[in-house]
C-alpha cells in the first residue's frame, strides 16, 4: 500500500498541475490546504482509522512530490543539491525524535508529539525520495526501469538483512520505508512518461485510476479484518514499546 501510495503522490501531482491545467503554485495551494485539514483531523482522533491514516499518506506523498517540483521546476534549486539537503534534513528529524522520545518505533506512537515527529518524518521521506529518484532516472539518465529495479533490489535486501541476519526491527522498517518513495516515484516516471522518454506512456490518468482503486480497496479490507493491528493479531500481549 505504501508502494502504491507514494506512485500516486507522483502521478496525481503531475496530473494535478498538468492534465488539469492548474499549474505548480496553485496545485501546491490545493494540497497543502487538504494536507492541513487532514492532519488536523488525523491528530483529533484517538485511534487507529486506516480510510484517514492512508488519505494522509497519499497526501503527504502529494505533497512532497510538490516540495521537489517547486524547487527545482520554480526556483531552479539542482535535484543533487535538493536530495542533499531533504538527506541531512531527515537525519536531523530522526535524530530530533530520538532525543526527545528515546524511540523511533512506530508502535510507540501514542502522544500527539511522537505522531507530529511520525508525519514530519513521512513528509521529509517522501520530498528526498522524489529527489532522489529524479536524480537516478533522469541526471544520471539511467532510466525509469534501471531506477525502479535499483530501488526494488535496495528493499530487497533490507528485507534479507532483517529477516537472514537480524537487522534491527526499526531501523529496517524506516529503511526498506524510505527506500519505498524512490521506488513509487520512479515507477509512476515508468508508468506514466512517454515512450521517447523511457515511459510506457499510459499516462496520468488511467494509473492513478487504477492504483486509487486498489487502494480503496485494501483499505476496506484492513478496516473490517483489522490485520494490521498488532491488538488484533495478539490479544494475549499488548504493543510492544521498542
Amino acid at each position: 500500500m505504501k508502494i502504491l501510495a507514494t506512485t500516486v503522490g507522483e502521478t496525481a501531482a503531475d496530473y494535478v498541475n498538468t492534465t488539469l491545467g492548474l499549474g505548480l503554485r496553485w496545485t501546491t495551494v490545493v494540497a497543502v490546504a487538504l494536507l492541513v485539514v487532514t492532519l488536523i483531523a488525523q491528530f483529533r482522533v484517538s485511534r487507529y482509522l486506516p480510510a484517514l491514516y492512508w488519505w494522509t499518506v497519499l497526501l503527504i506523498s502529494v505533497t512532497g512530490t510538490l516540495i521537489t517540483d517547486n524547487l527545482t521546476d520554480n526556483l531552479g534549486v539542482p535535484l543533487m543539491a535538493t536530495t542533499v539537503v531533504f538527506a541531512v534534513a531527515l537525519v536531523a528529524v530522526f535524530t530530533a525524535w530520538y532525543l526527545v522520545e528515546r524511540t523511533l518505533s512506530i508502535h510507540s506512537i501514542r502522544t500527539r508529539r511522537r505522531e507530529a515527529f511520525y508525519w514530519l518524518a513521512i513528509l521529509v521521506t517522501f520530498a528526498l525520495g522524489t529527489a532522489a529518484g529524479d536524480v537516478i532516472a533522469e541526471r544520471l539518465a539511467l532510466g525509469y526501469l534501471t531506477s525502479l529495479l535499483i530501488f526494488a533490489a535496495a528493499i530487497a535486501f533490507i528485507t534479507l538483512a532483517h529477516y537472514a541476519f537480524n537487522m534491527n526491527t526499526v531501523v529496517a522498517f524506516w529503511a526498506a520505508y524510505i527506500v519505498t518513495r524512490p521506488l513509487g516515484a520512479s515507477l509512476g516516471d515508468l508508468l506514466t512518461q512517454p515512450r521517447d522518454d523511457g515511459g510506457l506512456g499510459i499516462g496520468t490518468t488511467i494509473t492513478n485510476v487504477v492504483f486509487l482503486a486498489v487502494i480503496v480497496v485494501l483499505v476496506g479490507y484492513l478496516s473490517v479484518t483489522k490485520v494490521d493491528r498488532i491488538e488484533q493479531r495478539d490479544q494475549a500481549q499488548p504493543a510492544v514499546i521498542h
